[in-house]
């Protein structure tokens, strides 16, 4: 049995609840437009997970981190219940052996942007239209040598 504190490997079987936390963020975000239905995010959760590190928290799943190795970035992190740490045992699971990871945060999610910069992320830049036409900052963690 898993430890439930401790993020296990996700596999296409958690899109649906993982699915299912993007959603509920959505739908108390004032700022984010729905622009997919909790269907079609189910898909590409489907569709983008066997290509991912893809760690998921909880049972049932409280939270997920989608990592993408080739571009040593997070993909996403989305947790159900935000600052209770959650979000920072998936971001220390993602950070293990790695020393560079970058992401992108939509501008207006100022907490999310707390909480990057708590765990030793830099602002680098802004990108005025984002990958989904909101505004975005990109973050980077690195190790020095």
């Amino acid at each position: 049995m898993n430890n439930p504190d401790e993020p296990r490997l996700g596999c296409v079987g958690d899109a649906s609840e993982c699915a299912g936390i993007i959603s509920r963020w959505i739908d108390v975000t004032t700022w984010m437009p729905r622009r997919h239905s909790t269907e079609e995010l189910i898909e590409m959760m489907e569709e983008g997970i066997p290509f991912r590190e893809f760690w998921v928290l909880g049972d049932p799943i409280i939270g997920y981190l989608s990592f993408n190795r080739e571009l040593s970035q997070i993909m996403g992190l989305y947790v159900d219940f935000p600052g209770v740490g959650a979000g920072k045992l998936l971001l220390d699971k993602v950070k293990r052996g790695k020393n560079f990871i970058q992401l992108w945060s939509h501008l207006a999610n100022t907490s999310a942007h707390s909480f990057y910069s708590r765990e030793g992320f830099s602002k680098m830049e802004l990108n005025q239209s984002g990958q989904d036409g909101i505004p975005e900052v990109r973050f980077e963690w690195k190790i020095i040598a």
